[in-house]
Formats: C-alpha cells, structure tokens, sequence
C-alpha cells in the first residue's frame, strides 16, 4: 500500500519528465546513495571493497557504455575489452607522459582516445550490420591485443611489458586506502550513470532507440543513421575508456595486455544481456550479478561438496561458474530478454496496483 502515486499531481513539464517521477522512487534513491557514501565505508572490510564493491562499481560503468551501444542502437560489439584497453593505456601515457597531469583529467583522456578507436571501428555499421558487425567490432580486439603487447610506446619502453601507477590524489586526497579508492569510483559511476540516464532520454537518445528498432522507418522520418551510429560508437568508446582506465589505476595499480583480453569483451556483454537491454538500472544488476556469483559459487559449492563427502577443487568452481553464466543467459534470452531490470519494472509495477487484481 506505500508504493503508491495517488495525490502526486504533475502540474508541469519538469515534474512529468523528471527521471524519477514518483515519490517513493526518489527517497529510495536518495537511501540508496546515503547507504553507498555513509554506511558502506564504515561497514564493510576492506576484502570486500576491493574484492567486490570496487569491481562492481567499475564493471557497472563499463556496462552502462555497452548498454547505450548495444541496448539502446541495437549496434553489437564485441570489442568493449580493446576499448577499456586504449582507455587504460592511454590514461597511464598521458598521466607519466606529461608533469602534473592531473589524474581525473588523466582518466577522461583515457576516455578520449577510446572515442577516437571506437569512432573509427564504428564505420563499418554504417554498411553492415548484425553478426557482420560484431566480427568487426571483433577487429579491435584482436587488433589493441596484438599494440599494446607489441609496441613498446604504449608500456613506457617497459621490459616486462606490464605497467603500474602509483601516487594518485586528486586535490590533496591521496587516494591509496580501499575506501578512498571505492569513493572515488562511487563518484565517478555516479555521475556518469546521471549523464548516460539524461542522453538516453534526450532527441539523441530516441534516435539511437529509433535505429535500434528500425533503421530504414527511422532514416524515412528524417533521422540521420551515419550521425545516430556514429554517436552511440563515441559516446559507448568514452564511458567504456574511462571504466579501463579506472580499472587499471583504481583496481589493479599494474596490468598488462591480458587484464583486457576478449573475456573482458564477452563478460561485458554478459553483463548487459543478464542486467537488461536498454537500461541503465540493468547495468548495476548485471555487474552486481556478475561480481557476486564467484564469491557466492566459492562458497556454497564447497559446503555442498561438504555434505556429500565430496571434495570440491578450485577448476570445479571455475567451470560450474562458466555453466551456470552460459545457462542463465540462455534463459534470459528465453523467457525474459529484457533482463533482470525487466524483473524489477515488474515487480514495481505490481505494488503499484496491489492488493487489487486488475
């Protein structure tokens, strides 16, 4: 009965497009981050900030710039890895290259060159479309692999082929302890999912969604599909760079090649179909999903294991992980394509009208 919006009049424009139009949603949210900036730091261990909630938090902004290509063009790509690659890479140049670099500026370069990468592998879907597409998307991939392992310019001439940073701070904040480091990530995916949830909602955004459902009917009524493309590519390459970037710097300190290799593509893209197409709320819940289920399948199948006289080895997880992860996406294309975000609009939409039937 308290999810309810009798007596909550839109008497104007602003309050009937607001992102959050009923109450009960804005003062959940406004708990939501009170929670995530208060009672999170002062709680959790610093296993699990680094473990989980630093990850989540990073995977969840690359997913958001997966989603605004994948869900909302309807564009496939399978090259998100290469793009948080050039984004991490060229962070890490720009931030030892240049004296006093600031480092959100630093990160935000990071996301710039990933424009310009994404932009020009973005002009094959100008003329192909569908698995054609993602073939060619899956030439960046292969292509940032082969640079970032090969040419020595982009590791600083290093010998061993991986990077490290070190000394971040941002305005006298050194940022080095766990919970500096999730309060940073916090601000930063905060912002960018405010930003990506107002594009999807502006002309650019319904022009993307009207290429997504049909190209031709959208270039009839006047929409520009080498624009609307092209822009998804950049915008996508932007927020994808700049969650490598926070990965490399944030979360991994040193990384090489691999921390970016095609798993990190295809574990994106799990990401977007199990949280939900076209929804920015499907990103957090695929990265939560994503995050959690190893620590979740580390310990449960162990105790299962336990009661059976069984004895469950790290392989097995590893391999139960891969199984459930293929058979749940499986499912969701199935029985619910629009992913667990769907699940949740449902949810609301049934307290809305409970107790009543209809």
């Amino acid at each position: 009965m308290i999810y309810r919006e009798n007596g909550q009049f839109k008497i104007n424009y602003r309050s009937d497009q607001q992102i959050l139009p009923i109450a009960q949603d804005r003062y959940f949210m406004m708990g939501l981050l009170l929670v995530a900036y208060v009672a999170i730091p002062l709680l959790m261990s610093d296993y699990a900030m680094k473990a989980i909630l630093i990850p989540f938090l990073i995977l969840s902004l690359a997913a958001i710039g997966v989603n605004i290509l994948v869900g909302y063009c309807g564009q496939i790509s399978l090259g998100s890895g290469a793009f948080m690659a050039v984004g991490a890479y060229m962070a890490y140049n720009v931030f030892v290259r240049i004296d006093g670099m600031p480092l959100i500026l630093a990160l935000l370069s990071g996301g710039f060159f990933a424009t310009i990468v994404g932009v020009i592998f973005g002009i094959p879907s100008l003329r192909v479309k569908g698995l054609y597409l993602a073939v060619a998307t899956l030439a960046a991939q292969f292509f940032c692999d082969w640079a970032f392992s090969r040419i020595s310019w982009f590791t600083n001439d290093s010998s061993s082929g991986s990077v490290a940073v070190s000394g971040l701070s941002v305005l006298g904040w050194d940022i080095s302890t766990p919970v500096d480091k999730y309060l940073f990530c916090l601000t930063f995916v905060a912002v960018f999912a405010l930003f990506a949830k107002n594009l999807v909602r502006s002309s650019i955004g319904r022009q993307w969604m009207a290429i997504r459902d049909m190209d031709v009917a959208a270039a009839v009524i006047g929409i520009r599909p080498v624009y609307a493309k092209l822009s998804a590519f950049a915008v996508s390459s932007f927020i994808v760079g700049v969650a490598g970037a926070l990965w490399g710097f944030v979360h991994l300190g040193s990384w090489e090649p691999l921390a970016f290799s095609i798993d990190r593509s295809f574990q994106l893209l799990f990401v977007v179909i199990i949280g939900g197409l076209g929804s920015i709320m499907g990103s957090f819940m695929g990265a939560g999903f994503i995050v959690i289920l190893p620590v979740v399948l580390s310990q449960l199948l162990p105790m299962m294991g336990g009661l059976f006289g069984l004895e469950v080895s790290i392989a097995t997880i590893a391999h139960a992980e891969y199984m459930i992860f293929g058979a749940l996406i499986v499912w969701f294309l199935i029985a619910e394509p629009h992913g667990l975000a769907k699940l949740w609009s449902i949810g609301k939409q049934k307290l809305r009208l409970w107790p009543f039937p209809h």
